[in-house]
């Protein structure tokens, strides 16, 4: 391995055995505490029959390879070398103390036959398969109950070629749940970084009941078209990194979810802890952030900063549905710049979209400290359409130094803000909210009713009123 991508490795593993982060602190992750830096055993795929020409299906190689250096993970570990070429394969699990390495001009290609992706159980935390009931199809590069997971390279790929997949379920012609690139379950120490991930069949990356988590240094791209095509979905996990990432895909670039009605309630496993920094791309279906809409086993202390999303539907959005309950609570996002976005900033209390007829309608979701803090934008059509659920409101929602630039309408008497239902504070916004039950200052009587603010802004807070500098600080 060359010097410079020893290094890499360094940090890497740096990043797993670190203290992940610190709230109190920086918003950057933190890692310290070095340990192990080498795995002292490697093999490459090729030595296991793999051929690179892109049609030789490599499934048994790949299966035989991690078999083999299963032998080893209590020897330091292993690493699975794969060259430059074009690896066909279908779906093939991981093991602890691994490294999957991708080098320069490597792709690993996930077969056109859904024969090659077999079916899984569905999640318990969802009670059946997200888009038809019963199985799943099991992602491409999957693992259980596993620990130290590193999947890495010199910016190799990973490609899904999900276009086949995306006509099976335009033409209604699935008999279940597409696969996702890389599906991690009840997993800890987990680093997916210095890749490019292309034209997933459903999600990319999805971590489930895991904790532990850097996802770093990503490029995930597929078409604009593409349905569901999420970039990061972490669900039902802890301790999440996501950081330096460029999403370009056909649905939310990241999704916090951590569980579907009824079964999600039951389960009671919720996302916390995820920090996601420097993020950027578009997306023309859905959000750049999303929280939900499957959010039953609750999501809370959440941070989101230098998020830079252009030519897209919409911001940052929060969806859930009554049925869902669960909570969506300490949510504090900030350093975001939208160009060309419909709308900012969305919240959709009634989301639907119900797992089964076995709901409880009456399980409410509460969503309540959610701060957005130094928001800038332009040509926004849409500043915020901020819709709660009657009788159940969402609280302490608080909006500070937001700056939309929206465009106008000729004729148009519509507010740039549309709220229902939800109530909390506002410092320093334009254009000013229009709604009565967000008007009320954040300063200085309810500063700590807002989730997170910036000693920054508290000390400019300090003695001052809304002034025209602040405006476009």
């Amino acid at each position: 391995m060359k010097r410079s991508f020893f290094l890499l490795y360094v940090l890497l593993v740096q990043a797993f055995y670190g203290a992940w982060c610190s709230f109190q602190g920086s918003l950057h992750c933190e890692y310290s505490n070095l340990a192990n830096l080498h795995r002292p055993h490697s093999v490459s795929i090729t030595e296991f029959g793999a051929v690179g020409d892109g049609v030789t299906l490599n499934t048994k190689a790949f299966q035989n390879a991690l078999f083999y250096l299963n032998s080893f993970s209590d020897k330091g570990g292993a690493k699975l070398f794969v060259p430059a070429g074009q690896w066909l394969t279908g779906s093939f699990d991981l093991i602890s103390h691994l490294t999957l390495w991708l080098d320069k001009g490597a792709t690993i290609l996930g077969s056109t036959s859904s024969d090659n992706w077999p079916l899984v159980d569905p999640l318990p935390s969802y009670g059946r398969g997200r888009e038809l009931p019963g199985k799943r199809h099991r992602s491409l590069i999957y693992g259980q109950n596993l620990t130290d997971v590193v999947i890495t390279g010199e910016n190799g790929t990973i490609d899904g070629q999900g276009s086949v997949w995306w006509d099976w379920f335009r033409n209604g012609e699935l008999n279940y749940t597409r696969p996702h690139l890389v599906e991690l379950m009840n997993s800890t120490g987990l680093i997916i970084s210095n890749l490019t991930f292309l034209n997933s069949p459903f999600w990319n990356i999805h971590p489930v009941y895991c904790r532990d988590i850097v996802v770093k240094n990503l490029t995930i791209l597929a078409p604009l078209e593409s349905p569901n095509t999420d970039g990061v979905d972490p669900d039902s996990s802890t301790n999440v990194c996501i950081e330096d990432c460029y999403i370009v895909t056909g649905d939310d670039l990241v999704s916090i979810k951590s569980g579907w009605d009824e079964y999600g309630i039951a389960y009671a496993r919720p996302s916390s802890k995820i920090k996601i920094n420097r993020l950027s791309g578009q997306t023309t279906s859905s959000s750049g952030i999303a929280i939900g809409s499957e959010m039953s086993g609750g999501v809370s202390e959440i941070y989101i900063k230098d998020l830079h999303l252009f030519n897209s539907n919409t911001g940052i959005r929060i969806k859930t549905s009554p049925g869902r309950g669960g909570y969506v609570r300490n949510v504090h996002i900030s350093n975001v710049k939208l160009d060309n976005v419909k709308k900012a900033i969305r919240f959709t209390g009634k989301y639907g979209e119900h797992p089964d007829e076995k709901y409880d309608p009456k399980a409410l979701p509460a969503i309540e400290k959610i701060t957005f803090e130094n928001v800038n934008g332009l040509d926004i059509e849409v500043a915020g359409l901020l819709e709660g659920i009657e009788g159940d409101e969402f609280k302490n929602i608080c909006f500070l130094n937001v700056t939309l630039t929206v465009k106008k309408k000729k004729n148009s008497k519509k507010s740039p803000w549309k709220c229902s239902n939800v109530r909390g504070y506002s410092q320093w916004v334009s254009p000013e909210i229009t709604c009565d039950s967000l008007k009320e200052s954040i300063f200085p009587e309810h500063k700590s009713d807002c989730f997170g603010l910036s000693e920054n802004n508290l000390e400019i807070s300090s003695g001052l009123s809304r002034s025209p500098w602040l405006l476009s600080w």
